[in-house]
Order: structure tokens, then C-alpha cells, then sequence
């Protein structure tokens, strides 16, 4: 397996044996490469983050050794290969924070028994499981169901390959003081990501075509959709372009098909133009963004939160539009299907942000942590055939009403006849310069912000989230992934001394909540964390309550923050 491939292998093996994991992938963009690893924690008790200290190195080569050496708690361990000659500055290093290095045969023990020197990782994670205390027949169920599909052959040679790595441990195993024992009494849990969650959620809410011109982080979720498609009956398109994605995408829409495109900020950039037409023609259609550093092609396999503006404002002219961005596994899955109801009810674009750290970060939640039986179908004003055939005057797509929503066909009906264009046009939909019909039909339009803006703040939207005590001397400003850092480091400031702090996160930002002035007013100090340079949650928050916030902490490395990150620079901001 490969290195992603196979650290998310193991963090599905400790999530079988009762644990709670953690899974983050590095790795580099360029074809040559880099230096690429995979991180996991885990722990007995549910995780929400990743975290920065190291109890265990599988190096696979010696620049590993030299990267992550410094990052290792005292009393912990790196494995490496015997074949590689340890330098003595790296013993000496490691020595001088109480790290041992355990020498392991790993390319001789992937040959011998496995057949293929490549097999070594899977070596490595035999030995962690022997260090750390893990049954490995965990870890030999998901050989089994990784492999399967290779045949009966390739999963034994990787069976014995796990198995030699235990053994090869045992001589060391006293001298590893951290133990990860499995909880086989359990109960079932399950690990993903947030493309998947995202993914199942919008499948679960209806979606039923997807087109998108792959771009890292956001092509997993097409890959989902490819590998679901047959069962569940979804048309997948590779488009040519990212322009011609979204307007598949609005055609399927404007036939009734709920449909979507997966993307990143650059592939966005590129639908701009057919987002506007999306505005215009009040056409439903679900847009997913997971963001990575830009401009450009930037940082392609980093993160950060840089495109919120962008993605508010894009495309010339005013029209309305739903932005939200989920900040866990659990909150993708559920934005994942209610995009897709936002979009149908008020005929408008929905845009979701992700990024790469909530995108492609694995982590175990409980099996009810997505909620099946929550999701809800509503398609909005879509008039069947029935209401079609009682209709008593000529049918107006773009009727003013009251709400600014007004009554939708799709194509087909003889009493639903209507022109479609990507011009200014009447309630019959054609074109027309008036300039009467233009505020008429402007005005129509923003009405439906005021029904937006109440569902954001209605008991199933996304009304600004406080987590903590409702006193604390610090309130964490956030939005999107960096939930899980900010709640862990809330936690954390809490054990310290009670009352320190407490996280005010935002999933919706455009309608923003309207009770979010009072939130951030009845707040002792402010601090936002959020990853980008300009400060883009700070500027929302001053445009939509006129309030100015204290400090702020931006990250804009490509890495996500980390708990550890946010409580040493709180306490050099307070």
C-alpha cells in the first residue's frame, strides 16, 4: 500500500479495536515527490484534532529520522531500517531527549516474506503494533478487505509480512513505555474523512449528478460518486473544462436533477461566469469547495481558508446565495444533503467550504454520528404536473412574489413554457432592458435573503455555536475545520484554570447569523483564528455587526493548526 493508503489502513484498525484515531496525511504536490508522511493519534476517548507531540517514528528512510527526531516526547521511540547506517548526530540527538531508536529489518523482513521490498511499511506497522500493545488481529482484518480484490496470494504475503513486524518488535517492546492496548468491548464504530461524510450526505440528500474537472482536495468526492454510482443510480461526468462542469451542472439542475461540483479554489475561479448564470436563471445547484493555499496553483496539497470572500462575492452583479462551511465530519455530512434543500427552496447557488485539513483528515466518530434519519427531502416551489395541469394563467418562472421565490417547472409540461436566458428578463423569463422590470426582478431576487437569513437562524440552520462556559475571560473567533484545534485548545485553557476560555464557531457565514453581534458583545476579549493572512472572518464579522474584534491569530504556512499551536500564541496575543 501506499503511504496514505496504508496509514489510513492502520488508524481503520485501531477504530476496530475500540480506539479512537486520528488520521493526517502530508504530503507533496510534485510528481518527484518529497518527503511525504502520515500522522495518527489516537487515544480511549473520541478525538477532535490532531496534535503535535510524537511517541512513535515508523521511518521508512533516514531524512525521516532527521525531520521528526525533535518532535518525539522523552521516552519515545523511532523504528528504523537496520540496513541504514544511523549517523551518530542522530543517535546523539535522540539521546539527548531520552528517543531510542529501535533498529528493525523492515526491507529484509518484506522480502523474505512478503515477496516485495515495498512491502516494508506494512513490516513498520506490525512493529507499532507489537510496541504499542495493539492485538493485531485488527490489523489483519483490514489487510484482508484492502487486498481482497488482489487475490488470495498478495493478502497472505502481507499477512506474514504484519505478523514478522510483531515479532521483529518483541525485543524492544520493554523498552517502549506507551501502550495502546484494544477495547474489545467496543461498540462499532466507523472512520472517515470529510470528502466522504460530505459525499455520503449529499448522496443521502438526493444528488444524483455530479461534474467537475478533478482538483486536489476536492476529487475525492467525485471518486466517491464514481465508486457509488451503478448503485444508486448517479451520472458522474469528467468534464473538459471547470466552466463546463458547472454548466452541466446548472443543466442538470434545471431539469430537476439535484447536482453539484466538487472543486478547489482554482478550479472555482474557473466556474465564476456559469456561476452568475446560475444567479441569474435562479437555477439550484450545489457547489463544493476544498480550499488550498493559493493564488494559483499555490500550495495544491496544503491547506488554508483563504477563498471565503471570493466565494461570497463571486461572479459580477448582486444575486443571493447560501455559504457555509462545515467544521467537522459530522457537520459535512449534515450540510452535505441540506445544500442541496437550501438550494431547491430559494433557487439559488449553495457553496460549501472545506478545505484540505477537514477534507482528507481521517477521524472515528460513533456509527449515529451521521444521522440518516434526520435527512430530509424538500424541493421548495417545484410544481408537479398536477399543479401544472390546474394552473389558470400563463406560467411566470420568475414571478414576483412576496418572498422572491417564485413558482418552478422543469421542462416538459405544455403549460410550462418559458425562455431561459443569461440576460436581465421579465417574469416570463424573456429578455428585457426596462428599467422598471430590472429593480422589479433585482428586488425580487434580494427578497430572498430575508428567508435565507431566518433558516441560518432557525433550529435545523447554523446560528453562531458557543462551546464552553458562557463566561470566560477569551473567546476563539472561528469558522470551518478549525473547530476541532480551537475546541481542543478551549479544553486545554480550561484544565489550566476554569473559565479561561471559550470557542465561538460559525458554519454559516453568508446569510451571516443574526445573533452574532450579541454573541461577540456579551464576550469579555476577542481573539479570531483562522487561516489565511488577510483576516477574511475579521472583515465579515466589522461589515456585518460594525464590531471590530481584539486580536486575532492567522495561520497561513499550509499546515492546519493544532491545539498546541493555539494555546502558545494565546498566550503571547493576551
Amino acid at each position: 500500500m501506499g503511504l496514505e493508503s496504508s496509514g489510513a489502513g492502520f488508524a481503520k484498525a485501531l477504530t476496530l479495536g475500540g480506539l479512537y484515531a486520528f488520521g493526517l496525511p502530508d504530503y507533496y504536490s510534485r510528481i518527484r515527490g518529497g518527503h511525504n508522511f502520515f500522522s495518527i493519534r489516537v487515544a480511549p476517548e473520541p478525538l477532535v484534532s490532531h496534535a503535535e507531540p510524537v511517541h512513535l517514528v515508523l521511518a521508512l528512510d533516514l531524512e525521516t529520522i532527521r525531520r521528526h527526531t525533535g518532535e518525539v516526547v522523552p521516552g519515545g521511540a523511532v523504528v528504523y531500517d537496520e540496513k541504514d547506517e544511523l549517523p551518530e548526530e542522530l543517535r546523539q540527538a535522540g539521546a539527548e531527549r531520552d528517543v531510542s531508536f529501535f533498529p528493525i529489518p523492515l526491507t529484509k523482513l518484506a522480502e523474505e516474506k512478503g515477496g516485495r521490498a515495498i512491502m516494508r511499511n506494512t513490516v513498520a506497522f506490525g512493529a507499532a503494533a507489537g510496541l504499542i500493545g495493539f492485538d493485531v488481529t485488527y490489523l489483519e482484518s483490514v489487510i484482508r478487505e484492502n487486498f481482497a480484490p488482489k487475490g488470495q496470494k498478495v493478502v497472505d504475503a502481507n499477512l506474514r509480512v504484519v505478523e514478522a513486524g510483531v515479532a521483529a518488535s518483541e525485543p524492544f517492546q520493554d523498552a517502549f513505555p506507551f501502550r495502546r492496548e484494544a477495547v474489545p468491548d467496543a461498540p462499532p464504530r466507523m472512520i472517515l474523512n470529510g470528502n466522504e461524510a460530505f459525499a455520503m450526505g449529499a448522496l443521502a440528500g438526493g444528488c444524483r449528478f455530479v461534474s467537475t474537472y478533478p482538483m486536489t482536495p476536492g476529487s475525492p468526492v467525485l471518486h466517491w460518486f464514481a465508486a457509488h454510482a451503478d448503485e444508486y443510480g448517479a451520472v458522474i461526468k469528467h468534464t473538459e473544462s471547470e466552466i463546463a462542469a458547472l454548466n452541466m451542472a446548472i443543466g442538470a439542475g434545471f431539469q430537476g436533477a439535484r447536482a453539484m461540483c466538487p472543486t478547489s479554489g482554482g478550479g472555482f475561479s474557473l466556474m465564476v461566469e456559469a456561476l452568475g448564470m446560475a444567479g441569474i436563471t435562479e437555477t439550484p445547484v450545489v457547489v463544493y469547495n476544498a480550499q488550498r493555499p493559493g493564488p494559483a496553483t499555490g500550495l495544491p496539497t496544503r491547506t488554508e481558508q483563504a477563498d471565503m470572500l471570493f466565494m461570497m462575492h463571486a461572479s459580477q452583479g448582486d444575486f443571493p446565495r447560501f455559504l457555509l462551511a462545515p467544521g467537522t465530519v459530522e457537520a459535512s455530512f449534515r450540510v452535505g444533503w441540506q445544500a442541496f434543500n437550501l438550494a431547491d427552496r430559494y433557487q439559488t447557488p449553495a457553496l460549501v467550504m472545506s478545505d484540505h485539513y477537514l477534507a482528507a483528515s481521517y477521524r472515528t466518530v460513533e456509527v449515529d454520528a451521521l444521522d440518516f434519519d434526520e435527512v430530509e427531502i424538500d424541493r421548495g416551489e417545484l410544481l408537479t404536473d398536477k399543479d401544472l395541469d390546474q394552473l389558470d394563467e400563463p406560467y411566470k418562472r420568475y414571478k414576483l412574489t412576496e418572498s422572491g421565490v417564485s413558482p418552478r417547472a422543469t421542462p416538459g409540461h405544455p403549460n410550462a413554457v418559458w425562455v431561459t436566458t443569461a440576460n436581465e428578463h421579465d417574469e416570463f423569463g424573456a429578455v428585457s432592458e426596462d428599467a422598471e422590470n430590472r429593480i422589479a426582478q433585482a428586488d425580487k431576487r434580494e427578497r430572498k435573503m430575508v428567508g435565507m437569513g431566518e433558516v441560518v437562524d432557525g433550529p435545523d440552520g447554523w446560528p453562531a455555536a458557543l462551546y464552553g462556559p458562557e463566561e470566560a475571560d477569551v473567546t476563539l473567533v472561528c469558522w470551518g475545520s478549525t473547530y476541532g484545534p480551537v475546541r481542543e485548545a478551549v479544553e486545554r485553557l480550561n484544565t489550566e484554570v476554569a473559565g479561561r476560555a471559550n470557542m465561538l464557531h460559525f458554519t454559516a457565514l453568508h446569510p451571516f447569523p443574526s445573533e452574532a453581534a450579541a454573541a461577540l458583545e456579551r464576550a469579555e476579549r476577542t481573539v479570531v483564528v483562522e487561516g489565511n493572512v488577510t483576516g477574511q472572518l475579521e472583515t465579515l464579522i466589522r461589515a456585518r455587526t460594525g464590531l471590530s474584534v481584539d486580536d486575532s491569530m492567522r495561520k497561513y504556512d499550509g499546515r492546519a493548526f493544532s491545539p498546541e499551536y493555539i494555546v502558545a500564541h494565546l498566550d503571547q496575543e493576551v
